[in-house]
């Protein structure tokens, strides 16, 4: 069965994205195809089928299935202060220059179940920044956004989340920001009055407003060089003149049609600042 499923046909695969796209408007056309392949064998595993060809007759009539697709052909592996070298780097040489704005707009894409998110709330709380910025959380995945809604994750991530958020800079102790309950750790509302949590499609819809920050990590490398280039493109034409444009730490500028439009703020941590 296993074999069946890691040799799925390109034009099977071909087919299947083409009638998602017309029937739902979800483009994954370009995703990176190896990435894609081992996924959709997780799908057809999940939902007990055989064949591509019968998860595609399926989608056609169950919005339900689609839903769950969505949630597996979607990455979703994060956690907090993932990267603690990155954070610091944002706490010292990129906070200090969004502090001379009177308001400050972030824009998360691809925020997955929201460890991150809360990640740089607990930052700007502690830079005394969380008051004048509003963080724009978006994934196309709506069981993950509904998940980082609620801001309530397993209490036995804790000991690394904490670790990382020491390693990061942190101020305090991570616990100052969440109750224990049961086996999971909620975490504080004050931390949510400023984030907005939204569905949003990177491949097919556009912009939504102009930022100073755009964070999306870890979320192109899943793409084809077309479709990071498309991408890339929209977080350009949605950052404000010298705003900040955070990338993962496997990510990169180069040799994409915006390079010569950003400076490196910290080598080595994909962070950049756009100058034309």
């Amino acid at each position: 069965m296993i074999d069946r499923y890691q040799s799925i046909e390109d034009e099977e695969i071909n087919q299947l994205l083409e009638r998602i796209f017309y029937k739902y408007g979800f483009d994954f056309r370009e995703y990176a195809r190896a990435s894609l392949k081992r996924r959709l064998g997780a799908v057809l595993r999940a939902e007990h089928m055989a064949t591509i060809s019968e998860l595609g007759q399926r989608l056609l009539t169950d919005p339900s299935l689609m839903e769950r697709f969505v949630h597996g052909i979607t990455v979703s592996t994060t956690s907090m202060f993932r990267d603690p070298s990155f954070y610091r780097a944002f706490r010292k040489l990129v906070l200090p220059m969004l502090k001379t704005y009177p308001f400050i707009r972030f824009w998360h894409a691809g925020c997955a179940t929201g460890e991150e998110v809360y990640s740089y709330a607990i930052l700007l709380h502690e830079e005394g920044l969380a008051d004048r910025c509003r963080i724009y959380a978006t994934d196309l995945d709506a069981v993950c956004i509904e998940q980082a809604k609620n801001g309530i994750f397993n209490m036995a991530a804790m000991k690394e989340f904490s670790t990382n958020y020491i390693q990061a800079g942190g101020k305090h102790s991570l616990s100052n920001y969440y109750m224990a309950m049961d086996q999971h750790a909620v975490f504080s509302k004050g931390l949510r009055e400023n984030i907005v949590f939204a569905r949003h499609n990177l491949v097919s819809d556009s912009s939504f407003n102009e930022f100073h920050v755009i964070f999306c990590r870890n979320v192109l490398i899943y793409f084809n060089n077309q479709l990071r280039e498309k991408v890339l493109s929209l977080f350009h034409d949605s950052l404000c003149q010298f705003g900040i444009l955070a990338l993962g730490s496997k990510e990169s500028l180069r040799f994409t049609s915006i390079d010569p439009c950003y400076e490196e703020v910290v080598a080595g941590e994909q962070i950049y600042r756009r100058i034309i």
